[in-house]
């Protein structure tokens, strides 16, 4: 049978999405996965090898938690679908839908003009224009996911657009986040958006909340918009967006992505499951890469962005199939779409039958840091000016770089130190032999901000090595405080 390894995953494979394996249960068949390639362990198990909870397996489109879960049978054929966290049925908004054709915003002549492409469709026509004119819909992020589902529902003719950011345009944001601009750089992203949207069709109120989402306020703002839709890009909001659409009876359209990989869905709906239905709980931090850190291939928010979209408008709309019980992958690198069955799990602590959450929480602490990611403290974080301070005093030192290759070409260390070491982390496990000379020797360990190269200190703390250091915000920092001609990426 075939395992289907994720984007997040594949440097623990050799970059293999594929790997073929031999079982008769789904249990053995991930054995014979880490067999193959033991570094895979550690991310699907716990030391007490149970399956992590923020990893879900289906079989073929079934997930094994409503099969017969690691014990499910398995055959020559069938197909094993790894889906960790990245970090049915008809149904029309409540509010629009309650109100009846008189009440529902007339079109003016101009927008009649504007919106025709929209009216000539049956399934739309002027009775669905005016549920579009009538509808509020939350935007939360402008960056790569918020861009084009807010520039396409502007367009569409959506009534009212909230947007929800406190962030600034960087230059690093416009190979993918296509609503800001360079004249943009610097400027506040939500003012950006805003005059963006404003200039592309005067017709829709735009409303800005320029704060960050928190437990203190995000039902009060959720309370003014019919849909929300989800363009966050970490775990501590993204579980915040879905409790307080449980907790505020509002449809919460979900997207994210990772290097060539997205996910789409509808949460929180009366009938279907909610975020936590997926994903029980988030990834330890650091675990799963942040696009800053793994890249994102610049089109694949816009892809997974107009999806977000097209099935907020079906939602407006009352079309008979929306994305509600239904998790879509998509692959841009091979241009593949995959469709996996979700369930409403009646032992959710926020949608289920008898919810253990019925407030919001600190999402800091649910996922395990406080304010911004945290590293575990058994490993010494070194900051880039004491390490320039101790190579210039010609300390021994040994300097290892885990990164990926292409990054490495894209901008290193070595200027500073001729003899540092690289291996990739994916490789550190095989290759690990290859620092035993240096076990009595400190050595420093650094990535591009820093999450990585904890990892890799943790893992050689494991195999003995004890005068370990990381390198806080990694090799951005050294180019940020120490030498500025280091390329920053």
């Amino acid at each position: 049978m075939q395992i289907h390894i994720p984007a997040p995953l594949r440097v623990y494979t050799g970059q293999q999405d594929v790997v073929t394996v031999a079982g008769a249960t789904v249990e053995s068949a991930l054995q014979g996965l880490c067999a193959q390639h033991p570094e895979m362990k550690k991310h699907l198990f716990t030391a007490d090898n149970k399956l992590r909870s923020f990893v879900n397996l289906y079989l073929n489109d079934d997930d094994i938690r409503y099969l017969e879960g690691l014990q499910t049978p398995v055959k020559d054929g069938d197909a094993l679908s790894i889906i960790p966290s990245i970090a049915g049925g008809a149904a029309s908004l409540e509010a629009v839908a309650q109100l009846s054709h008189e009440d529902l915003p007339t079109l003016s002549n101009a927008e009649i003009a504007r919106y025709s492409r929209h009216l000539i469709l049956p399934e739309v026509g002027m009775e669905g224009q005016r549920k579009l004119k009538a509808a509020k819909v939350l935007c939360i992020g402008t960056g790569g996911l918020g861009s084009p589902l807010a520039l396409y529902l502007t367009a569409a003719g959506v009534g009212t657009i909230g947007l929800v950011d406190f962030d600034v345009v960087d230059e690093s944001n416009l190979q993918r986040q296509i609503i800001h601009s360079t004249p943009d750089v610097g400027k506040k992203k939500i003012d950006s958006a805003a005059e963006k949207l404003t200039a592309l069709n005067p017709f829709t109120k735009v409303i800005k909340h320029e704060t960050m989402l928190t437990s203190e306020n995000a039902l009060e703002i959720l309370a003014g918009y019919d849909i929300v839709v989800d363009g966050t890009d970490n775990f501590p909001t993204r579980y915040l967006v879905n409790d307080a659409c449980v907790i505020s009876g509002k449809p919460n359209v979900y997207g994210s992505i990772f290097r060539f990989d997205g996910q789409a869905s509808i949460f929180a709906t009366k009938e279907g499951p909610c975020y936590r239905c997926l994903y029980p709980e988030p990834p330890p931090p650091g675990l799963v890469p942040s696009c800053a850190e793994g890249g994102v291939l610049g089109i694949l928010p816009g892809l997974v962005g107009v999806i977000q979209a097209t099935e907020a408008i079906k939602l407006i709309l009352g079309a008979p199939e929306p994305l509600i019980g239904r998790l879509l992958l998509v692959d841009a690198w091979r241009m593949k779409f995959r469709e996996l069955k979700l369930r409403k799990n009646p032992d959710c602590p926020v949608c289920g039958t008898h919810p253990t959450v019925t407030k919001l929480i600190d999402y800091e602490q649910f996922c395990g840091i406080g304010g911004q990611e945290k590293v575990a403290n058994t490993i010494d974080q070194m900051q880039v000016q004491e390490l320039k301070r101790r190579l210039d005093a010609g300390d021994d030192l040994v300097v290892l770089d885990v990164r990926e290759p292409n990054e490495y070409m894209i901008a290193n260390l070595q200027e500073a130190k001729p003899d540092l070491k690289f291996i990739p982390l994916g490789d550190l496990g095989k290759r690990i032999g290859e620092l035993e000379e240096f076990k009595d020797r400190e050595i420093v360990v650094h990535c591009k901000m820093g999450g990585r190269s904890q990892r890799a200190a943790e893992q050689l703390q494991a195999a003995g090595f004890t005068k370990l250091h990381n390198l806080a915000g990694g090799i951005t920092a050294w180019s940020e405080k120490i030498d500025p001609k280091i390329a920053k990426y």
